[in-house]
């Protein structure tokens, strides 16, 4: 396994007039202390920002400077605060028009790559890209080395199917780290004995873990009626990994009318959930969709029928006849959605636990969660009881996030 030690580098001395200097308030209200909690900071009205130094004290904490829509302007800084109960931390920001900006140590991976033919082994694909976008008629499932974008963080990993399912997939580990760059989600004999993970779910034609669809005829509906379709690395860290899918002109039914749809997938370090933000060309009250999670063999469920959903499960990772060399993997699975565009809890079928979603009129976006853990990990969990004891965690700690007010200047706060 890589462990990734990386200077940090300061940005160049700039003169005053070159530099924004801000304040995130981070206040916590609640009986318990966060670790690696997400701060996201809105910069698009600082201009052309190109560095970026946050200190609380004398410590200098690592963030980075995200540009979303790939305009070449950054939209976003993010950082991750440690705040303890009862406590509330002011972060000195100063913004620069620099191009320099800090490294700090890589605590998140992604990667897309095409299939090498000339290249036998799957560990050690080497045609890497950034960004592809496909014609209506082209699958590029087979193309990519593991079929489409794949990211992580020292507790999880992820990959989304590049093709009509978009499925969410997963890899689970037995220690922290960082492994796709070793293993490209597929670790060899020698890998596997030298304790890194796998593939841990077996997702075929199933919502997998909480991919959104079309619903039609009371069931979930491929995004096949689309007329281009993208995947692209946003951002590859240091602190979280952003995987953007689009399609664009997609008729969820003969009769739809065609929409955009982008969805966003965020993977911050330190978190084993991941951020799902799904926005709309235009107002998609019109729409009927559907996400959840797949019914893993003999798994236990457990909802709150108000947007939780879970299970906990062992199933073989792969089609039975591919079977060999793996082994049963047991999961917990969960997602959770918000309440305003649940139309129905789906009852459990042999493929899936499913909510069926519309937006409320006027609304061209909507946001929601999924989590997993792999039995395998030394640090996770290894019950069903354990397992949905944290998506109840889960659930209250992301409808009650600690509140987060950026004010011009400093603050003192020491």
């Amino acid at each position: 396994m890589v462990v990734m030690m990386l200077m940090v580098m300061m940005p160049m001395a700039m003169r005053a007039d070159d530099a924004q200097k801000l304040t995130v308030i981070v206040k916590n209200p609640y009986k318990e202390d966060f670790k690696d909690y997400p701060v996201t900071v809105d910069i698009k009205k600082y201009g052309d920002v190109k560095g970026a130094v946050i200190r609380w004290g004398l410590d200098m904490i690592p963030c980075q400077l995200d540009d979303l829509d790939g305009d070449g302007i950054n939209d976003e800084l993010f950082f991750l605060a440690d705040i303890g109960r009862d406590e509330s931390r002011g972060y000195d920001i100063t913004l620069y028009d620099s191009p320099q900006q800090a490294i700090y140590p890589q605590r998140v991976y992604a990667e897309m790559m095409l299939t090498n033919k000339k290249i036998k082994e799957e560990n050690k694909q080497d045609l890497y890209i950034s960004h592809l976008t496909v014609e209506r008629g082209v699958n590029p499932y087979w193309m990519l080395h593991h079929h489409g974008a794949a990211f992580e963080n020292e507790l999880v990993a992820y990959r989304i199917y590049f093709d009509h399912r978009q499925t969410v997939d997963i890899y689970g580990k037995y220690r922290k780290g960082l492994e796709l760059r070793d293993t490209q989600f597929y670790p060899d004999s020698a890998q596997k004995a030298a304790g890194y993970g796998d593939d841990v779910l077996w997702v075929g034609q199933t919502l997998g873990l909480g991919t959104i669809r079309g619903w039609e005829r009371s069931q979930p509906a491929m995004l096949t009626d689309v007329e281009r379709r993208s995947q692209r690395i946003v951002s590859k860290g240091p602190l979280r990994t952003i995987i953007e899918v689009k399609d664009e002109e997609w008729k969820p039914t003969p009769i739809s009318k065609p929409v955009d749809m982008l969805i966003r997938y965020t993977l911050v370090a330190g978190h084993r959930d991941c951020r799902v933000d799904v926005s709309f060309g235009r107002p998609a009250h019109d729409l009927k969709l559907c996400a959840g999670i797949i019914n893993v063999k003999n798994s236990m469920e457990y909802s709150d029928h108000k947007g939780l959903r879970g299970c906990w499960g062992t199933d073989w990772p792969v089609s039975e006849k591919d079977s060999v060399g793996h082994k049963r993997e047991t999961v917990g699975l969960g997602i959770c959605l918000p309440k305003e565009v649940i139309g129905e809890e789906m009852a459990a079928t042999n493929d899936n636990y499913a909510f069926t979603l519309s937006l409320p009129e006027g609304t061209d976006h909507f946001t929601y969660h999924i989590t997993f853990g792999s039995n395998n990990e030394s640090f996770g969990y290894h019950s069903s009881q354990d397992w949905f004891s944290y998506l109840r965690e889960w659930k209250h700690n992301l409808e009650n996030p600690l509140a987060v007010t950026v004010v011009e200047g400093t603050w003192m706060h020491r």
